[in-house]
């Protein structure tokens, strides 16, 4: 039983095959090219067949025409008697060493014909299987990072950026290295193989019956070889992407590691992660310092068979010299693809482990995606209702929201305070549908945000995030963003609006000024305020403000209030702040506590109702008030 079983697990397709097989189904799709490149590999493999053929004739005309020419330089007496026991004809003999320079010179000729052939076809087979295999990268790299864009924020929470990027990038490349190399090498060792035993049959049976018996050993010898280096060859990915995460986030984060100077544990960090790698991948070349060798020694033993036996026909008069040689070249034809094979194996080993990896992203589970039957959400009024909402963000954890209801009406500002954790970041994450509710619902004008597409109902929304991004480029592209299509004139009253034309301006070249990686050359109030204009460039119905002035000092922080002021009437806004000037004016406050809704209504009332608020109040706001009123009496 137990032995079945293990059986069993043998021949079980592993998971890095079938991705393999997925993998080169994509060579389906470039039809022409793929029947291009086979083509030329089935001549080029033709030319190279052929050639064993011509050096035989070539070897048998030498021979004979050297035996032709001892025997007329004998004495005519002598000519006549080895003529006649030889059953040779002596005009004959004399008309085959004549025209021997010209049949030396034609086949001589064919052989190089044949030679370019194979170059020229090689060189197609070559150019259209890399054109093949780098336009199956190109859409694998587009398939990856759209369902990257797609899959929703929990997926993105259990998996590094690290891991993701090494599959877009080495993962696809060392797939497209077997499909560009492996899979018609496989193809033509195949071709060859097969053909060349062919061929040897049909020029000796019994000296290659002599031969055959070590194909299977060696068949064998690569299929074990095989089982046992792709699962080696997934874990060298899985190292390399620990590499790839630990330098990603060291550049991301290299002020950090700065400020703490924590220089030396990061550097033994990556150490410990390349040291890993470079072990993992040294085991690997010793596996295949083994492989190697032993193809070599199975090819060496069927040379000496072939020599054994074949030295015995041509002693016995049953094989010439030039068949002799015909054979020991087509032998070499047979030991080239075993040869192949290992390098073969290798790459698709790799290639297997790598397919895996790719489609594991491609296969992942979209959380948050539009229903079959999802409309369109039309233009919204901005009434917002939460009713009995709990939210986990895996299942079987505990809720980071449980029960909350609430109704925010057009047009109103909802604040939104609490501790660290309370779940007020989480409450905006599911206006916009970033996650999806665990239990209740999300209504916008009455609609279920999950009976909508996601891309009308985010396009009605302005999101300014508590962690700003800004993208490579200039200031005037990262503010139209959301509309690339926005005109001068409503990109500078969206800046204007934020409080960021004036710095702006104060750059050389103004708009056009780069914003360096992740805006870098910009301060995080600038940053920030480049991030509101963005989102109010868009005109929402909804406006989110995740802690967005928490970037900027108190002075700056009232200029961007005041525009924001004006920018929220007619709009429902969520605000998380931690400074007075969000909350005095809002016309609800919802107080959250552990993930529920502790209190909620104006400030004036919750001071007097509310001992939360009121303590939230006194120890992390009353501290602005005095601010805020110098604010006023300034303005």
């Amino acid at each position: 039983m137990q032995a079945t079983s293990r059986r069993e697990r043998f021949n079980r397709p592993r998971p890095g095959n079938r991705s393999l097989g997925r993998a080169i189904r994509y060579v389906g799709r470039y039809p022409r090219i793929t029947i291009t490149a086979v083509l030329a590999l089935f001549i080029a493999t033709a030319a190279q067949l052929t050639v064993p053929q011509l050096i035989q004739q070539i070897i048998d005309t030498i021979i004979t025409n050297a035996t032709n020419k001892a025997i007329l330089d004998l004495p005519p007496e002598i000519q006549q008697f080895v003529s006649q026991r030889l059953g040779l004809d002596l005009a004959n003999m004399q008309l085959d060493l004549d025209n021997a320079p010209r049949a030396l010179l034609i086949a001589g000729i064919t052989v190089v014909i044949f030679a370019i052939a194979r170059g020229l076809f090689t060189f197609a087979q070559t150019y259209f299987s890399q054109v093949l295999s780098q336009n199956i990268a190109f859409e694998l790299r587009n398939d990856i990072f759209a369902k990257i864009q797609r899959l929703s924020f929990s997926y993105h929470d259990r998996n590094q950026t690290g891991q993701l990027m090494i599959r877009a990038t080495d993962d696809v490349e060392r797939l497209r290295i077997f499909l560009a190399q492996g899979l018609l090498m496989a193809l033509q060792a195949f071709i060859l193989l097969v053909g060349t035993i062919i061929i040897l049959f049909a020029t000796n049976t019994q000296l290659t019956l002599v031969v055959l018996p070590i194909l299977p050993i060696a068949l064998i010898v690569f299929m074990v070889f095989g089982t046992v280096v792709q699962p080696l060859f997934r874990e060298v990915q899985q190292r390399l992407a620990r590499v790839n995460t630990i330098l990603q986030e060291n550049l991301a984060g290299l002020k950090v590691v700065k400020a703490f100077a924590t220089e030396p544990y990061e550097v033994a960090r990556f150490d410990k992660s390349i040291q890993d790698l470079l072990e993992q991948r040294i085991r690997i070349s010793r596996t295949f310092s083994f492989l190697f060798p032993f193809v070599f020694l199975i090819a060496n033993l069927g040379q000496a068979a072939v020599l054994y036996f074949g030295g015995r026909q041509i002693i016995n008069g049953t094989l010439t010299l030039g068949e002799w040689q015909k054979f020991s070249l087509y032998l070499i034809y047979v030991f080239i693809p075993m040869g192949q094979l290992g390098f073969i194996i290798s790459l698709m080993a790799q290639a297997g482990a790598s397919a895996q990896r790719i489609f594991e992203i491609l296969d992942a589970k979209n959380e948050v995606a539009n229903k079959p039957d999802a409309i369109e959400l039309p233009p919204i009024e901005g009434r917002v209702t939460f009713d009995n909402v709990t939210f986990r963000y895996f299942p079987g954890s505990e809720p980071v929201l449980k029960n909350v209801s609430f109704t925010a009406e057009p047009g109103q500002t909802i604040a939104l305070l609490g501790a660290t954790g309370s779940g007020k970041t989480t409450i905006i994450n599911l206006i916009p549908r970033f996650y999806d509710v665990s239990e209740g619902r999300v209504l916008i004008d009455g609609h279920d945000v999950r009976d909508v597409t996601i891309e009308s109902l985010r396009r009605q929304i302005g999101i300014v995030l508590q962690e700003t991004t800004l993208f490579t480029g200039t200031i005037r592209d990262n503010i139209a963003f959301g509309r690339p299509d926005a005109t001068d004139e409503e990109i500078m009253a969206a800046a204007k609006a934020a409080a960021a034309h004036d710095f702006i301006m104060s750059f050389p070249q103004g708009y056009d000024t780069p914003v360096g990686e992740r805006g870098s050359t910009l301060s995080g109030g600038q940053k920030q305020r480049v991030a509101i204009a963005r989102a109010l460039l868009m005109n929402p119905r909804i406006l989110i403000l995740d802690d967005s002035t928490s970037s900027v000092d108190l002075q700056t922080e009232y200029q961007i209030q005041k525009a924001l002021d004006k920018l929220m009437e007619g709009r429902t806004s969520f605000v998380i702040a931690q400074r007075i000037s969000t909350v005095l004016n809002a016309d609800q406050i919802l107080v959250l506590d552990k993930g529920e809704i502790v209190a909620r209504g104006v400030h004036e009332e919750l001071m007097e109702n509310s001992p939360i608020y009121a303590e939230i109040y006194h120890s992390q706001l009353a501290e602005d008030v005095e601010i805020e009123l110098t604010g006023e009496s300034h303005d």
